[in-house]
């Protein structure tokens, strides 16, 4: 099944694209997890198993840690992503786009009991093909959806920049490309930025590296980080 992008609008007109994952990168990342919980599982049981009837009762507690607290844990205070889910270049967000949040994160995964039935995943794996960004019965019900984490390429991201309010309101489309330039930046040359940032002259006032810096900033302020 191909992959979809989910296009979103913030309260300031930015449109985002959230590049909803199939079903296939999110089994895989489910394998892993579930590879590192038998692990985890077993070293317990053998540690345990030295204490008699107490590390009985230490086992299932832990037992049940794994089995239910792992991906929420994971989801809540890891960005969004599992152990698995970051190998395969995958992140459990809200349906706005907005970072996934304890209850989100407990909710869609309580309903794996569902998502699971009759065996194999087969309603999770209906659910995912039916939905139009391969969502789960799971992530439909709490209001979340995993995507593909954007490739920055060795931990580049966009150039950090201080915020600023452009100098008159923009388009939807002029905000997308103004976006799509800061997110792209660190791929250029410096002479190929100034040159796009020329284009912008009009808009920042400025050439050269000031007017790389201004867009930057700019695109910062579209994207809501005031700070």
């Amino acid at each position: 099944m191909l992959d979809t992008v989910r296009e979103i609008h913030t309260p300031e007109g930015v449109a985002l694209r959230l590049p909803a994952a199939g079903p296939v990168p999110r089994a895989l990342a489910w394998l892993i997890d579930l590879a590192i919980r038998f692990a985890l599982v077993f070293i317990a049981s053998m540690a345990f198993g030295l204490l008699g009837s107490a590390g009985m009762g230490l086992y299932l507690v832990l037992l049940f840690l794994v089995l239910w607290g792992y991906p929420v844990a994971f989801e809540a205070l890891w960005h969004g992503q599992t152990p698995g889910k970051r190998a395969l270049g995958l992140r459990v967000v809200a349906a706005d786009g907005a970072p996934v949040g304890w209850m989100a994160s407990f909710l869609r995964n309580l309903m794996r009991t569902v998502d699971m039935l009759p065996f194999g995943y087969a309603f999770g794996l209906a659910a995912s093909l039916a939905d139009p960004w391969s969502r789960r019965l799971g992530d439909v019900v709490a209001r979340t959806m995993v995507v593909h984490v954007a490739d920055r390429g060795h931990g580049a991201g966009m150039p950090p920049a201080p915020a600023q309010a452009p100098p008159v309101p923009l388009q939807p489309d002029e905000q997308a490309a103004l976006i799509a330039f800061a997110e792209r930046a660190w791929t250029l040359t410096p002479q190929r930025q100034e040159e796009l940032a020329g284009i912008a002259a009009p808009l920042t006032g400025r050439q050269g590296p000031v007017g790389v810096d201004r867009l930057l900033a700019i695109a910062q302020w579209l994207l809501g980080r005031r700070a």
